[in-house]
């Protein structure tokens, strides 16, 4: 049976899920969730996820939101990027990191910047958003250093995770040659057999509403 992922280009926190999926060999389909037309305010979509949020993962009868459970769901199926036994710990640490520190303040800035109206844009709130992301930028790329991988050898969930919102062109903050060891990294995962750009491996695109 296909898995599907509820999921819009835009959103890199569907790409964390979507990425994996991609490369995991499993076989999944995208579901394009119209999300600025307002789909996942809409009650039928609310049945699908309460939180209102996409991703969303349907696989059979098994129903999952949150992209680290997910990314979490596709090692469990496929014993893949979960680093090695010894490795989960920090494998997690990272992605939970990710989601409090990098992700949470590059997606709002990044959705403040360019997808609210100019006049609605909070220039202070923003510019308090770009000071912490700058400190994670900074703490990234000071651990890739020496580094090919977040954790161990290979990509895991922390990369993915990681990498959720840096490789979209819109400004947030982050210049990627400004980031000699996360530019580095990113090359890394973009190198992997299968590897896809947030908007041209799920549906939706800001061109699309130009």
């Amino acid at each position: 049976m296909t898995i599907k992922l509820h999921c819009f280009g835009e959103s890199g926190n569907a790409y964390k899920a979507a990425l994996p999926l991609e490369l995991s060999g499993l076989d999944w389909e995208p579901v394009h969730v119209d999300f600025f037309g307002g789909a996942s305010r809409a009650p039928e979509f609310r049945a699908l996820n309460v939180m209102g949020e996409a991703p969303v993962l349907e696989d059979g009868d098994m129903r999952l939101t949150q992209s680290g459970a997910i990314q979490q769901y596709i090692t469990d199926r496929t014993g893949k990027f979960g680093g090695t036994p010894d490795q989960k710990y920090e494998v997690l640490r990272w992605v939970l990191w990710d989601n409090h520190k990098l992700s949470s303040m590059a997606g709002m800035t990044r959705f403040m910047m360019n997808f609210l109206p100019e006049d609605k844009r909070p220039t202070e709130v923003i510019g308090f958003n770009l000071g912490r992301l700058k400190t994670a930028y900074q703490t990234l790329n000071a651990h890739l250093d020496g580094r090919d991988w977040i954790v161990g050898d290979g990509p895991t969930n922390a990369d993915f995770s990681c990498c959720g919102y840096l490789f979209y062109p819109e400004p947030f903050g982050f210049e990627r040659s400004e980031w000699t060891n996360i530019d580095r990294w990113l090359s890394n995962i973009e190198g992997l057999d299968g590897w896809k750009h947030p908007y041209d491996l799920m549906p939706g695109n800001p061109s699309d509403r130009a």
